[in-house]
């Protein structure tokens, strides 16, 4: 498959690098050493899908240039807009051409993360009670010097659009209203720290930061039957896993841990999936649609000051 990069930041110099000798050419407004300014300058014949790792307002007019001339598109996450029929355009777009549309969540790919979900479906839990994560890094100084990434609703967009596919991954669905319940502007002028939920049917709980100034994750589930817990992604070093099977009446559970150590797994695993789709012209554009509607109604709460 023959691919073209669209914006070469951070993000897509990770998938220049997944993608090796995939990528026919690379494309950015501004980095030098590229040899397009702009999509349209790439020859339609040239290329048969794009990475598009640009800013989130460039994004829905790059994809619907792709779409419309049946190029497979990659694109970084979170796919957003303030009108809901632009996703569903896009959607539109990508099975009239059969043509994929994947937004890129790449810890669905994270061995952990997939290990829960199998515990999960494996019905080893029984019945959910609840289930928090937290999601942190050290990136605030970062961020605020980013001539685009310091502006909406931050973090709550950035890392908790993550969380929001992480629970629709591992648990299906959710029909229950998001609250935030902290909203906070500590460092930067768009949110930097964020903690948010669900309280059907269980309970969720979600934080998401810019202020943990070592990298940390860490997810716990509760079941009736016991409880799975993951600390770390692989990316930041050791991961574990523990699943843990509840004691009648009480004591200590009997406990399962596995510990793995290894680079980050998730792009190359993540770029196969992709490359898989292509094969079919599938979309996920459906989960962005929820996220959008979610993220949206909790920024609306925001604004009106009802936390």
């Amino acid at each position: 498959m023959r691919v073209a990069i669209v914006g070469l930041g951070i993000q897509g110099k990770k998938r220049k690098a997944i993608a090796g000798e995939d990528v026919v050419a690379c494309v950015d407004v501004a980095a030098p050493d590229v040899e397009y300014r702009k999509i349209e300058e790439v020859p339609l014949s040239d290329y048969d899908a794009a990475l598009v790792c640009t800013p989130d307002r460039a994004k829905l007019d790059i994809l619907r240039y792709l779409l419309s001339n049946g190029k497979h598109v990659l694109v970084e996450k979170p796919l957003l807009s303030e009108d809901e029929s632009d996703l569903r355009e896009l959607q539109q777009l990508s099975l009239s051409n059969a043509a994929a549309c994947y937004t890129a969540y790449n810890h669905r790919f994270e061995p952990h993360i997939a290990r829960l979900k199998e515990t999960l479906l494996s019905g080893e839990l029984g019945r959910i009670y609840l289930a928090r994560v937290f999601y942190g890094n050290g990136t605030a100084m970062d961020v605020k010097r980013s001539v685009w990434r310091d502006e909406g609703i931050g973090v709550l967009s950035d890392i908790g659009s993550h969380l929001l596919d992480m629970a629709l991954f591992l648990f299906d669905s959710f029909d229950s209203q998001f609250e935030v319940w902290s909203y906070d502007t500590f460092e930067n002028r768009a949110c930097d720290h964020v903690l948010f939920g669900s309280r059907s049917p269980f309970v969720l709980e979600m934080e998401a930061t810019l202020i943990s100034w070592r990298n940390t994750f860490m997810m716990d589930v509760y079941g009736e039957r016991g409880s799975a817990h993951i600390n770390c992604l692989c990316k930041w070093g050791p991961s574990t896993y523990t699943l843990r099977h509840r004691v009648l009446p009480s004591g200590r559970p009997t406990e399962e841990v596995l510990a793995i150590e290894e680079t980050d797994p998730t792009w190359a695993l993540e770029y196969q999936y992709f490359k898989n789709l292509c094969q079919t012209g599938a979309t996920n554009i459906e989960n962005d649609i929820w996220i959008n509607a979610v993220l949206k109604e909790m920024a609306q709460a925001v604004d009106k000051g009802v936390l």
